[in-house]
């Protein structure tokens, strides 16, 4: 049984779906070239809507201090999620100057990928398991790829991680069992159209990921 994440929310019926599906955590995302990118005041309006008992997670990729800046002074997020390039040292910069936990996303296709995990876990509070983007994809994250699962199969990492990449509602389960995952990570599996969540979809992730 696993926690869910539904990231990419970008209106109030998709953080109505997440509560009312149970999910666990709400990720509004401030990367322009994403197609679930929010201003500061659409996700200040949503983060305050939140109902108690989902987490609030502002994803960045490869911030500078004014971006979080910017985006802190107005929307009141429980954690950071660095979705870019950011080196161990620039995560604990972050996690200093913000004052709030920092998940950092590390991106995984070959088992040499497994070893950043141990380098941001030791500064990082959480660990995001994604699948690693190709060379050429403009986002970072939310491409809807998956990778080999079993690469985690028994492997202890130093913080609490979420998996993530490629994730849906019929592949969720069998992700849970080969991983360990306790919470998964999910976009795109659970969309209509980029950026636009579907609340069907949404409440069949959160039961199959709890099983």
């Amino acid at each position: 049984m696993a926690q869910v994440k539904i990231c990419g929310i970008t209106r109030p019926a998709d953080l109505s779906a997440v509560a009312e599906a149970g999910a666990r955590y709400a990720g509004f995302v401030f990367f322009p070239k994403s197609p679930r990118n929010l201003s500061v005041g659409d996700a200040a309006a949503l983060a305050a809507e939140a109902p108690p008992g989902v987490a609030r997670v502002g994803l960045f990729v490869s911030p500078d201090d004014a971006a979080l800046d910017a985006v802190l002074d107005r929307v009141p997020l429980d954690i950071i999620q660095l979705h870019g390039s950011e080196t161990p040292a620039r995560v604990a910069e972050v996690k200093a100057r913000t004052g709030l936990p920092v998940m950092k996303a590390v991106g995984i296709s070959v088992p040499s990928d497994l070893d950043a995990l141990w380098d941001y876990g030791l500064v990082a509070d959480l660990l995001l398991v994604d699948a690693k983007a190709p060379p050429d994809a403009a986002l970072p994250g939310g491409n809807g790829l998956s990778f080999d699962w079993r690469l985690l199969a028994g492997r202890r990492l130093l913080k609490p991680w979420m998996l993530a990449g490629g994730l849906t509602p019929a592949n969720v389960a069998e992700a849970v069992r080969l991983t360990g995952a306790s919470v998964v990570d999910v976009s795109s599996g659970v969309e209509a159209a980029p950026g636009q969540k579907d609340p069907a979809l949404i409440r069949d992730f959160v039961m199959a990921a709890q099983g």
